[in-house]
């Protein structure tokens, strides 16, 4: 099968490094991994040949060192990485980046570019992260732990779901931030402010990804398209 006609989410799975191309490009490779990169492309009006051809210079050096291939990973050593570089992360990342979008709300809010409603949006996707990751720490992960993961497809289906909703989120804190896009004349507190959203964004995208298209298509492959 030809690169372009593949799901954004194989693409992500077999070739490292695919993801920052996504990512340069605007392409939801986590909870839109189900669609084809020629869909992705032309519903985001991108010329496809960028894209391949750095995809094609990524798989040509597919065994460079030091990429860990999570496809060939155990569950519970996906599950570790998953705790240990996003869960935990997450909750470092979300407490600091409320404080400050409070700051520059409060310092800031005359100011056209000002991201009024940030702070609340930030609070709601730290609440309904934490649900989630907590769900997952309790009752989905202890269950592929112990074996049982091909009967939870139910809890899957609900991450699935949640997922969607995280990414939901992201196209909102997009839409508020003009694309997390620092202004002229920012102070110190809002560039490091978006500097950490960006971080945060590109680290939720890669958290998802793994998830839906690395540890739960091993359980409860996802229909494609």
């Amino acid at each position: 099968m030809n690169l372009i006609d593949q799901s954004l989410g194989q693409l992500a799975r077999q070739i490292p490094g695919a993801t920052q191309v996504f990512h340069l490009h605007g392409l939801d490779f986590c909870c839109g991994g189900n669609q084809s990169l020629k869909s992705a492309v032309e519903a985001a009006g991108l010329p496809p040949a960028p894209i391949l051809d750095a995809l094609a210079t990524l798989a040509a050096r597919q065994a460079e060192a030091g990429v860990p291939d999570w496809n060939e990973a155990s569950p519970t050593d996906l599950i570790e990485h998953i705790l240990a570089r996003y869960h935990a992360v997450h909750r470092e990342q979300l407490p600091e980046l409320i404080r400050l979008a409070h700051r520059v709300e409060q310092v800031h809010g005359d100011r056209e570019e000002c991201p009024l409603g940030l702070a609340d949006l930030l609070t709601g996707m730290h609440q309904a992260l934490e649900s989630h990751m907590h769900k997952e720490e309790s009752i989905l992960f202890p269950m592929i732990a112990r074996g049982h993961g091909a009967m939870a497809d139910g809890p899957i289906a609900v991450m699935r779901m949640e997922h969607d909703d995280h990414g939901e989120a992201l196209h909102q804190l997009e839409a508020l931030t003009g694309g997390v896009t620092t202004p002229r004349g920012a102070c110190t507190t809002w560039r490091a402010l978006y500097t950490g959203l960006r971080t945060f964004r590109e680290d939720l995208m890669t958290h998802i990804h793994l998830e839906n298209n690395i540890l739960f298509e091993r359980f409860c492959p996802q229909a494609r398209h």
